[in-house]
């Protein structure tokens, strides 16, 4: 879905309920992917509130999905039953890997699904002006996580593509402000220790045509439980 150029008001946030018109995409065939009209976006008011009390909430609405604790049980459950989307908790993050893209701009395959992508559903209004396609920014960056899940008391690693919105939102934000030699400390500073110090998730999501490949759609970030937290109990 073409966020971006969702008209304003439709626009909603990380957290934030929404109410649209769905249907089943009948050419994919993986469990939860839906064909959403974007002219029938609402939006709630506000977004879910993070802190003490709203991160429970947040989790308990998470926790309709199975917390996986090894990658290779991930797969295991994609072949058996199809999953295509799925929660991991890692034992640790290892590292992260910033790479430049392969391709520095959009293939001529990325751009014909993007131009399809923009112009499907009444996306824009009648002046000419916002009829124009416009193409989104490709980052010039591959973000990938190394990690490690421990397997009968061995630690396994893997490695995973991070396509996470917020990441690609807080490069750009930090190459905004701090310009193309300063950018990458504030990153790693964000992804290799803030976040891994909370009780770090990777949602993780098939690839439609290469159904085997695996990329971390979301890093979910609740604050760990504290000894004295009322709400210490897992919630998974």
């Amino acid at each position: 879905m073409p966020f971006r150029l969702v008209s304003d008001d439709q626009q909603f946030r990380k957290w934030q309920w929404i109410e649209a018109r769905v249907e089943k995409a009948n050419n994919d065939h993986r469990p939860e992917s839906f064909r959403l009209f974007v002219d029938t976006i609402q939006c709630d008011a506000e977004p879910l509130r993070a802190g003490k009390e709203g991160w429970p909430r947040r989790m308990q609405l998470l926790s309709q999905l199975k917390v996986f604790d090894d990658f290779a049980a991930v797969q295991a459950a994609r072949i058996a039953d199809g999953t295509s989307l799925a929660l991991l908790r890692p034992s640790r993050i290892v590292g992260l890997d910033i790479t430049p893209t392969k391709n520095a701009d959009w293939t001529d395959d990325e751009k014909l699904k993007l131009l399809q992508l923009q112009s499907q559903g009444n996306l824009f209004d009648g002046d000419d002006e916002s009829k124009q396609i416009r193409l989104l920014e490709k980052l010039p960056f591959d973000f990938h996580y190394r990690y490690e899940c421990m397997v009968d008391g061995q630690a396994v690693s893997y490695r995973h593509k991070i396509v996470d919105w917020e990441a690609g939102a807080l490069f750009r934000n930090l190459r905004r402000k701090f310009g193309p030699a300063g950018w990458e400390a504030h990153f790693r500073e964000k992804y290799e220790r803030e976040l891994p110090a909370r009780d770090l998730l990777l949602l993780l999501g098939t690839i439609h045509r290469f159904p085997e490949q695996w990329l971390a759609v979301s890093v979910i970030c609740p604050p760990r439980p504290q000894p004295d937290d009322q709400h210490q109990d897992k919630l998974f």
